[in-house]
């Protein structure tokens, strides 16, 4: 593992078990801050650890209520390396990747904030190695993917032209993505083009491997659903956000959701579909305060437990 130095974050670059250069951040707690659950925060399909900025820094420096925040790349996303297989592109390799880092940085019991892929993955690790995950957020993403949203993630994955500027890569972001979010303003939309694209000599470059689409379509048909993985996380508290437009996230499956999950804290993120942004100052103060409650209710338990 090696590390480099920022301002708000540490880049770490770690090598994969088939030997990949897989890239993360870490957003570190000042120094000598009381002890907080860590967060490990995990991306949506095409996205990459940048999604979490906002929010990382925020969690990170709270003046009352500080915490260490890690945002990985998976796979042929962002920083981290293109894998030459794009087979390897499943959420069985990416668990292992994660898990893989889990281990590497001696996170145990931590906060896992899953955006849609990275709340599949969550999920994944909650039935497979459950001691990993203290408390899990699940933004926009659930046991059962509705066809309409997927159907529509796959028309455009990998089938993109490259942006020639990043006024070009705003533009082609707000008019692939209006209809979800129909309220961001034009510097936003510049804002989110950064995140979701690599810079090369100054111009938008992949963000992506667009192999990924290959991974995408083979898939026929409505995805299995993952109840029995959503249930290994009854064992933690679960915030799960919803966006009010999404179409891969229905509010009868957040219903049945907590129906199987009854202490399962739901928020739905208004004029945002999938999945949401996790850049709006209530959003994030919503996950904080799930996050410091849990704090509290696990400072009690073992405090309890000493007795």
């Amino acid at each position: 593992m090696t590390s480099t130095s920022g301002e708000l974050y540490d880049d770490i670059y770690y090598t994969s078990r088939d030997g990949l250069r897989l890239h993360a951040r870490k957003y570190a707690a000042p120094s000598g801050a009381p002890p907080a659950r860590p967060v490990l925060c995990l991306a949506g399909l095409t996205r990459n650890g940048r999604d979490f900025h906002d929010l990382a820094v925020s969690l990170s420096r709270h003046p009352a209520s500080p915490r260490t925040v890690y945002t990985l790349d998976y796979r042929g996303r962002g920083q981290s390396d293109f894998d030459p297989d794009w087979r390897n592109y499943s959420l069985p390799v990416e668990m292992l990747d994660v898990l893989d880092f889990v281990t590497m940085t001696g996170l145990a019991d931590a906060a896992f904030i899953g955006t849609s892929r990275g709340g599949l993955i969550t999920m994944l690790i909650a039935a497979a190695q459950p001691t990993a995950i203290g408390v899990a957020v699940l933004n926009d993403i659930g046991p059962v993917i509705e066809h309409e949203g997927l159907t529509r993630i796959s028309s455009y994955v990998g089938r993109m032209p490259l942006p020639i500027s990043w006024d070009d890569a705003a533009r082609m972001a707000r008019d692939l993505n209006r209809r979800q979010f129909p309220s961001l303003s034009d510097d936003v939309w510049a804002e989110l083009a950064r995140q979701w694209y690599n810079e090369k000599t100054r111009k938008p470059a992949a963000g992506y491997d667009p192999n990924i689409g290959k991974a995408l379509s083979i898939l026929d048909g409505p995805m299995p659903t993952l109840w029995p993985q959503f249930e290994a996380l009854k064992r933690v508290p679960l915030l799960v956000l919803r966006g009010e437009n999404s179409d891969i996230l229905t509010a009868a499956t957040v219903d049945e959701m907590r129906r199987r999950h009854p202490a399962m804290a739901t928020a739905t993120v208004e004029q945002q579909g999938h999945a949401p942004l996790l850049k709006d100052t209530p959003t994030i103060e919503t996950i904080r305060h799930f996050l410091s409650a849990t704090d509290v209710s696990a400072q009690s338990a073992a405090a309890v437990s000493a007795y």
